[in-house]
């Protein structure tokens, strides 16, 4: 018999150093190195004006680092030393570099604190990609 939920599967954990460009549907357990705010402003939305917020935070494992995108209410969650579940994150690329962001399909939650130390010397978003067309001959 076919299970009742045919989408629901379990999440694969990935980890940091797993990550490439152009990828997405990640799921990772990730702790907060560093957030840094960088853009607040004020949107008018119909009649009401809503405060669009972005900051950059600096997000890591046991393998390595890479910089997530925080967007609006994810703003809030994303404190320094807090333990978050990335879910369904994807992999933006900007000016050459990895960046991490989870859109409406995904979700960031609060979880325990992770055990592991996050190793801060190995900074996936420091690496640069270059962007190359293969000409099949």
């Amino acid at each position: 018999m076919a299970s009742p939920n045919p989408s629901l599967r379990k999440p694969v954990f990935v980890k940091v150093d797993q990550l490439r460009p152009g990828t997405a549907g990640h799921t990772l357990t990730v702790k907060v190195v560093s957030t840094k705010l960088v853009l607040q402003k004020a949107r008018p939305d119909g009649n009401q004006v809503r405060q669009v917020r972005i900051a950059e935070c600096l997000v890591g494992d046991d393998t390595g680092v890479i910089v997530f995108t925080a967007r609006n209410d994810q703003v809030d969650l994303m404190k320094e030393g807090v333990t978050v579940i990335l879910r369904n994150a994807k992999i933006d690329m900007f000016k050459g570099s990895m960046r991490l962001a989870v859109d409406k399909w995904g979700r960031v939650e609060l979880t325990e604190a992770a055990d592991f130390v996050v190793k801060e010397d190995n900074n996936f978003s420091l690496v640069e990609y270059e962007l190359v067309n293969v000409i099949d001959e």
